[in-house]
């Protein structure tokens, strides 16, 4: 088999994966377009004739508002998060002090234990402290992120040369100015992973939410879509349409933030 067959055939059968995968988001569209009683009828495969009307009903659910809300939410989810998980990996991978082993281990055995054990006393510690009608409590978790911890530590042991810190603290550089002005050039694309990460897992966050949020204006996405209808019939078209949209954001940081993710991923595993 010569080369340009070779080449011509993997590229037919990536072409022919990737329709397959883009299938689920092409169907998710189209039945966007359709009235709801359409959907149980046949399979749906061309765009149908309904959408304005599922439109108008997304826009009078106030779905703009669940937007801005799942938006304020992710966005300082992501900025608290990446935030504490950077300068924790730096204190575990780069410094020494008491107990760093015991209370690594610690971090590392919070992340085997269900999140949704603790729910119950979330929602009374969030109650005892006057802050269950915002949207704090869906920010708050993100303060104490395991695996952002874990993530950067294991990033910084091995994309981050010891002498170059050594070095900058002969010059005089403090600890905080190591961190900015020579950590953060290293890390970069583990912030970008862990970025993207913690966006996407906030604004799809679903459980909490449901738990904790209980006055309409301060809905996310998820919730939104889920109370599209009314007491007597569910506008599947309507969601699956809100869906759409709500899925929009996430794919527009995939497209421009795919590279960062990619080398996060990988950068980290390479000692240099």
């Amino acid at each position: 088999m010569n080369r340009s067959l070779r080449t011509t055939l993997t590229t037919s059968t990536i072409a022919l994966f990737s329709l397959f995968a883009l299938l689920p988001f092409y169907i998710m569209i189209v039945m966007g377009t359709y009235q709801n009683e359409e959907l149980f009828q046949k399979i749906v495969l061309v765009p149908g004739h309904y959408l304005m009307e599922n439109i108008k009903t997304v826009a009078e659910s106030r779905f703009d508002l669940a937007y801005l809300n799942s938006f304020i939410v992710s966005a300082a989810s992501t900025v608290v998060s990446v935030f504490v998980s950077c300068f924790a990996g730096f204190a575990f991978a780069k410094h020494e002090f008491k107990y760093k082993k015991q209370i690594f281990s610690g971090v590392l055995l919070t992340m085997m234990i269900p999140g949704q054990l603790g729910l119950v006393a979330f929602v009374i510690e969030m109650r005892y402290i006057h802050v269950s009608s915002t949207l704090l409590p869906l920010i708050l978790p993100w303060v104490a992120n395991a695996f952002g911890i874990f993530w950067m530590t294991q990033f910084m042991k091995g994309a981050i040369p010891t002498e170059v810190l050594e070095s900058a603290r002969i010059d005089g550089c403090s600890d905080i100015g190591v961190f900015f002005r020579i950590v953060v050039a290293f890390i970069y694309p583990a912030i970008a992973t862990l970025s993207l990460l913690v966006f996407l897992w906030s604004w799809n966050n679903y459980l909490l939410p449901l738990i904790i949020i209980n006055k309409p204006e301060l809905f996310t996405i998820p919730l939104a879509i889920t109370s599209l209808g009314n007491a007597y019939r569910t506008d599947l078209a309507a969601q699956i349409l809100g869906l759409t949209l709500g899925t929009i954001p996430v794919l527009i940081l995939f497209i421009f933030g795919s590279k960062s993710f990619i080398r996060g991923l990988t950068a980290g595993s390479v000692k240099g």
